[in-house]
């Protein structure tokens, strides 16, 4: 694919105007504060995967309305009863994706984290290994997918759900025995990079967010630059349904990773690929450059950086990206010790 959006001069600048809806951080609080009167419940049940340095364990949490939400939780083996609070990374799943098998997220358990990874309520039969969450809620009319169930109407649209379950699993994997509360990271690509970053606006005190390649961010563009699904699903909607164009867009401004980004107060690692047809690259900067402004657009940004692959598409920097964020991530966490170090220093 040749390039096909802005320049890469003009994207560093792209800073579009917002069309946020005037209660959107009201219906944010409503909608966690709601998902909030559920207990979180989290259940966790040992797993034997035949990895004998990593321990697994199968969990369970309340999400949006108390769903059950699945997920695998990996760490160094013992590191539960060893005394040691971790870090911990949760990370999120592109669209149409499941959980799958524990032994194939292993890296940031690896690298010395607690790793959460969040099974996607609904999905999961598309590619991978596989899901396990339903959703037990239904919409209105929708295109296949979920782009578009109660598209209509923000309280029942399918991404009110979800980015809430995003919301609860930080607060899950902030319950787990042996995890430092006060350093945990979001991550993810595609679906799951739009995910990290309505955490990453959603939830206080997180120490980072790696949105790569992130979906579901400056919708209205994106539906207008690709015809590439999933935002495909929006345009064979509105083509039956000629007159909720207006309907439709308004709900999806509630869930947009560029609306959102702007409440992150994280250090961000972003990655983008040129020639991706998913998510235009513009998209992608949309949220990059609002990320972390403030909900006035005023406040000092937080540390942020993008990786830019030039010649890739939606497939980004993949292993090589993974690889970026890791020593990334070790430098924030150093970063924030020595401040923490810093802190207790005695005075005079």
């Amino acid at each position: 694919m040749a390039l096909f959006d802005l320049p890469l001069p003009e994207l560093e600048r792209y800073l579009p105007e917002l069309d946020e809806p005037a209660d959107l951080d009201a219906f944010w609080a409503r909608t966690l504060a709601e998902a909030r009167t559920f207990d979180l419940d989290v259940r966790r049940t040992p797993v034997e995967a035949g990895l004998r340095l990593i321990d697994t364990e199968d969990v369970t949490f309340a999400g949006f309305g108390g769903h059950p939400i699945k997920a695998w939780v990996t760490r160094p083996a013992g590191s539960a009863t060893s005394g040691e609070l971790l870090p911990a990374v949760v990370e999120y799943i592109g669209y149409g994706g499941g959980r799958g098998f524990a032994h194939e997220h292993l890296g940031w358990a690896a690298a010395g984290y607690v790793h959460l990874l969040m099974d996607t309520r609904g999905q999961g039969s598309t590619w991978g290994g596989g899901g396990h969450t339903a959703d037990p809620v239904g919409s209105s009319p929708a295109a296949p997918g979920v782009m578009t169930r109660g598209i209509e109407d923000p309280a029942d649209h399918y991404y009110r759900r979800l980015m809430t379950d995003a919301v609860r699993a930080v607060e899950a994997v902030r319950a787990l025995p042996g995890v430092d509360p006060t350093r945990v990271a979001v991550a993810g690509g595609s679906q799951a990079g739009g995910l990290a970053l309505a955490a990453a606006g959603l939830t206080e005190g997180l120490v980072a967010a790696m949105p790569d390649v992130p979906f579901l961010c400056h919708m209205r563009r994106a539906v207008d630059l690709t015809d590439a699904d999933p935002y495909g699903e929006i345009v064979r909607y509105l083509s039956v349904h000629r007159d909720a164009e207006e309907r439709v867009f308004g709900t999806l401004a509630y869930f947009d990773g560029m609306h959102l980004a702007r409440r992150a107060t994280a250090p961000a690692l972003f990655s983008v690929g040129l020639r991706d047809m998913i998510c235009p690259p513009s998209t992608v900067y949309a949220a990059y450059n609002h990320y972390g402004r403030g909900a006035d657009g005023q406040r000092q940004q937080p540390a942020r950086q993008i990786e830019v692959y030039p010649y890739n598409g939606h497939e980004g920097g993949q292993a090589r990206q993974f690889v970026r964020q890791l020593a990334w991530l070790a430098d924030v966490l150093d970063g924030v010790g020595r401040s923490a170090r810093a802190d207790q220093l005695p005075v005079g």
